[in-house]
């Protein structure tokens, strides 16, 4: 099965839930071009990250971003930001630019994951698509 999701309905809900847009774009077809508007030295600019799905290892998935240590530090930021906040459980910084996302940590993504197993995501010019099958009970 596929799920797709376009990069608009993304972003509205990221916008709803975190209160900030995020432009999203095709950067590949397992990378996602993300570019977050950051405030410099009294400035607003966007700054493109491509984020990289590496690979999935059951309900694991690793990324990697692109970027130097500005980059990296932000990214740093960010995650020490979100501390506390809901989904913060699942999110673990790795060394070189890489995040794991273990989706099995989530009260809401583990007990999804007891009754499917994903395959897959990828992107295409305008969404998100997460493959899946149903696990056999």
């Amino acid at each position: 099965m596929q799920l797709k999701l376009s990069y608009n309905e993304v972003e509205r809900f990221l916008a709803q839930k975190a209160g900030r847009s995020i432009p999203m774009m095709y950067g590949g077809d397992h990378t996602l071009r993300i570019t977050p508007e950051v405030n410099v030295l009294f400035k607003t600019t966007s700054i493109p990250l491509d984020i990289t799905i590496d690979r999935i290892n059951g309900s694991d998935i690793f990324l990697s971003y692109s970027g130097g240590t500005g980059i990296e530090f932000m990214v740093r930021t960010a995650l020490s930001k979100m501390k506390g906040q809901p989904g913060s459980e699942i999110i673990e910084m790795l060394d070189g630019n890489r995040l794991l996302l273990c989706l099995g940590k989530g009260s809401q993504s583990s007990t999804l994951l007891e009754h499917v197993q994903l395959e897959d995501i990828h992107f295409d010019s305008d969404s998100v698509m997460i493959d899946f099958h149903l696990k056999q009970q």
